[in-house]
């Protein structure tokens, strides 16, 4: 059983809603963080997000990249889902240190993690609205259009929170209503 369209960025794991605890982590690292989100965002602008949304509906995560590339003003975009479970301190570091000319995607113990990623911001952009225009929606097609390496984090697991079981197992619990 999954979630249900609970908005994953207010679940809460230590009494820190998971959009506010990847701001933290990531931060001091990045230049800036975007918010990709679909319907009522006023949560998320009240938090002081720079909230950016698909252009092109229903077409899933892919929108999301799209959309994030196109507000990023930075070379590099670095992309995690806001349900992650976990990430390690030196994620970026080492996509960093091992990306391509276009970037770099993580493979950990469960495998690609296909939005756990380092894209170059003006490939992106391209990639995704070429990608959309031609009718797909899949992710993984990005990472082989681009050539970016998959880099492995060994004995790491990213994991999502998509189940209950999976918020029982970290102590994550819904958001407030």
């Amino acid at each position: 059983m999954r979630l249900g369209g609970v908005d994953k960025a207010w679940l809460v794991r230590d009494g820190v809603p998971q959009v506010l605890r990847w701001r933290t982590h990531f931060a001091p690292k990045v230049g800036a963080v975007l918010v990709s989100a679909n319907g009522d965002a006023s949560r998320l602008v009240q938090a002081g997000f720079d909230v950016v949304a698909d252009h092109v509906a229903d077409a899933g995560p892919l929108a999301g990249l799209d959309a994030l590339a196109r507000a990023c003003r930075t070379p590099w975009l670095l992309t995690v889902p806001v349900d992650l479970a976990d990430a390690s301190d030196g994620l970026l570091d080492v996509l960093l240190a091992r990306r391509g000319p276009d970037g770099a995607h993580a493979i950990d113990d469960d495998g690609m993690q296909p939005l756990v990623a380092l894209w170059r911001t003006a490939a992106l952009r391209e990639a995704a609205g070429a990608t959309l225009d031609a009718g797909k929606h899949a992710v993984h097609g990005l990472h082989a259009l681009l050539h970016q390496p998959g880099v492995r984090f060994d004995g790491v697991r990213f994991g999502n929170l998509n189940t209950p079981a999976d918020l029982a197992a970290l102590g994550a619990t819904m958001p407030a209503p």
